[in-house]
């Protein structure tokens, strides 16, 4: 199974995990990219090895390369000098480095193949982050919506039960409120009343008072009559 396999499978099982519990959507997206952008960045850190691995490959190569070219000028050097025996030699020198060069050109083939997989891997999964970046943030908009509209919906249904109830409340406190300005009013009616009533028995005292003089005058014409008058009639 390949680098990218394993991700995959690592991705789904967190989305499925969060599916199957209460965890909150926007922590397990945003971990779960979290863990994607760390699985890139040991994938890079594996391309880069295998790069690495690659070069050093192919300068064995070419280091095999010249050591055989440097054998083969050896052995016609010593064929020239008629010594046939170091000349074999040297040809046989020059054959293991050649084994070794050829040994190793394989093996770059192979690490050719690698490095081009796990490019490919890299950048399919750079892709796969920046889809999944750009669908994160719609499910968590998403996501975020739900609970609102959520919590909208439980406040709705807090006020339907309660609103009764509520209503019922301020209605007495605003009765009791008209109840003690009634109360007020007609208290303060009363005393008005009072008052204007202790004022009419007061005038009407008086009344009765000057009507007893009236009436006392008439009976006896001598009284409160001028002085005057009382000497005149002596006389």
């Amino acid at each position: 199974m390949g680098f990218l396999d394993r991700i995959t499978r690592v991705v789904r099982a967190n989305v499925n995990s969060w599916v199957a519990s209460s965890e909150d959507p926007e922590k397990v997206l945003e971990q779960t990219v979290i863990e994607m952008q760390d699985n890139l960045i040991q994938l890079r850190q594996a391309v880069a090895s295998a790069i690495a691995t690659q070069k050093r490959t192919e300068r064995q190569v070419a280091n095999a390369q010249v050591a055989a070219d440097e054998w083969y000028r050896r052995s016609k050097l010593a064929l020239g000098q008629g010594n046939e025996t170091l000349a074999r030699e040297a040809l046989i020198k020059r054959k293991s480095y050649q084994e070794t060069s050829i040994a190793l050109s394989v093996q770059i083939e192979q690490q050719n193949s690698v490095v081009a997989t796990l490019k490919k891997d890299m950048r399919t999964l750079e892709l796969k982050i920046a889809e999944i970046k750009t669908k994160k943030d719609m499910y968590i908009a998403r996501a975020r919506s739900a609970q609102a509209s959520l919590r909208l919906q439980e406040l709705v249904g807090e006020l339907s039960g309660g609103a009764t109830s509520i209503f019922e409340r301020v209605e007495e406190k605003i009765l009791q409120i008209e109840a003690q300005r009634e109360v007020t009013y007609i208290t303060s009616e009363e005393n008005l009343e009072k008052k204007f009533l202790a004022h009419l028995e007061s005038s009407d005292n008086d009344v009765d008072t000057e009507l007893a003089a009236m009436k006392a005058e008439i009976s006896n014409p001598m009284i409160n009559k001028p002085e005057s008058q009382s000497i005149s009639v002596l006389e």
